[in-house]
């Protein structure tokens, strides 16, 4: 049955069957478009294509609705695909992530994270998300993210395997609750890791004061600023940590300090430390010990309760930047010694308790590490040489004398 122009009807299927001027299915719409028609899913669809209007985009618009038409009849046609813009094409969506782009759910999820996890991390994730994966992912649709889109992204880096895992860190678990949701079928990073071979790996960010530096350090400064520095060298502490330590951590009697929470820049108030190690008792040591007294006397009775406070502020430290911008520098300009970031403090630290011969289990414990191994990896130089006689108790006490070689017989 022929049908007269825009006339519209439903044939024995229930589809809408809907044909455009002069049955064609398409009709000039503006100046610089085109609108099409064609039935979907029982529904009347019209789109329009952004396409000037003239005979030979008359053949293109007509051959681009047959096709459209084709693929329907195929089983074959993807709405979001041809139409990428259209309003149309998340009611027709066979999963949520056939429509969503990277960019909005990343934005989405990073405001949920929120919620649940620290501002230190939140605000890292906000770093990886705006400033890298967005720029690299964020056109492309939940559904059509692949590993090799991912591996063009981290081959495009500059920067090392280990700082690629962290960026594809907040990418991964937000793919995975993408999966979960049922927006996306599988997660493209689940149990894959992007690595590269790398060169010879620098030497770590390890660089300790000398006795002679520490002296200068803390001659060139007073009042609340060494106390601040010498508790630093002597306890071992991250800068986060100093600054959010109160006076109720201190125990005076038993001779340590609890440290439980940390103040980082991206957050307004302390927070509890990343790890369960970090969570800690640590000994107070005789010239930290110094250091805590001598401090008394500037914020014992503070209201924040804060063992440290800026000196020029009188209020509590909000984080390392202040005091690396007002106090640090400064120092060790006056001091005359090579510049190197405060949390060096406690580089230094470990390297005096290593040097000194003390355990390097409890080092790690007293700097809030669960792997004393990577104490013995990272700071492992030093930690001095076994003595000449080391060795010497176990072969006196479990050696079989008649299953020794005698020296004298060594060939």
């Amino acid at each position: 049955m022929v049908k007269s122009p825009g006339q519209s009807d439903t044939d024995q299927c229930g589809r809408v069957q809907q044909m455009g001027r002069n049955g064609t299915g398409w009709k000039r719409a503006s100046d610089t478009s085109y609108e099409i028609t064609f039935a979907y899913k029982g529904q009347r669809c019209r789109e329009r294509i952004k396409l000037k209007p003239s005979a030979s985009n008359d053949r293109k618009i007509e051959h681009h609705r047959s096709a459209v038409i084709d693929a329907i009849e195929k089983g074959t046609f993807d709405y979001a695909y041809t139409f990428p813009e259209s309003t149309n094409a998340a009611q027709f969506a066979a999963r949520q992530g056939d429509i969503i782009l990277i960019k909005d759910y990343l934005d989405q999820w990073l405001r949920q994270a929120e919620a649940h996890v620290s501002a230190s991390t939140w605000n890292g994730y906000r770093k990886i998300i705006n400033n890298t994966l967005i720029p690299a992912l964020g056109h492309l649709k939940l559904t059509e993210l692949r590993r090799r889109h991912i591996k063009e992204m981290a081959t495009g880096m500059s920067v090392t395997n280990k700082r690629i895992a962290n960026i594809l860190s907040p990418l991964r678990v937000a793919m995975q609750e993408a999966t979960d949701d049922e927006l996306i079928d599988t997660n493209p990073l689940y149990g894959w890791q992007y690595k590269r071979k790398e060169g010879v790996k620098q030497a770590d960010d390890i660089d300790p004061f000398t006795s002679e530096e520490q002296t200068a350090i803390l001659e060139a400064l007073t009042g609340q600023g060494r106390n601040l520095i010498q508790f630093a060298f002597w306890s071992g502490l991250r800068t986060s940590e100093l600054v959010a330590l109160e006076w109720g951590d201190i125990d005076w009697k038993r001779g340590v300090v609890r440290i439980q929470r940390a103040q980082t820049q991206a957050a307004a108030e302390p927070e509890t430390t990343k790890t369960r190690a970090g969570i800690r008792e640590i000994k107070i040591l005789s010239p930290a010990l110094q250091a805590l007294k001598a401090q008394k006397t500037h914020s014992y009775l503070h209201p924040s309760g804060r063992v440290f406070l800026n000196p020029r502020t009188g209020a509590a430290w909000t984080g390392d930047q202040p005091i690396r911008k007002t106090l640090w520098e400064h120092a060790l300009k006056k001091a005359q010694v090579r510049y190197r970031r405060p949390y060096q403090t406690r580089h230094t630290y470990a390297s005096m308790m290593l040097s000194a011969g003390e355990s390097p289990m409890w080092v790690a414990q007293q700097m809030g590490h669960s792997d004393w191994t990577m104490i013995a990896r990272v700071y492992g130089r030093w930690i001095p040489d076994a003595a000449p006689e080391a060795g010497d108790k176990a072969v006196a006490i479990f050696a079989v004398k008649d299953n020794i070689l005698p020296t004298s017989k060594a060939k």
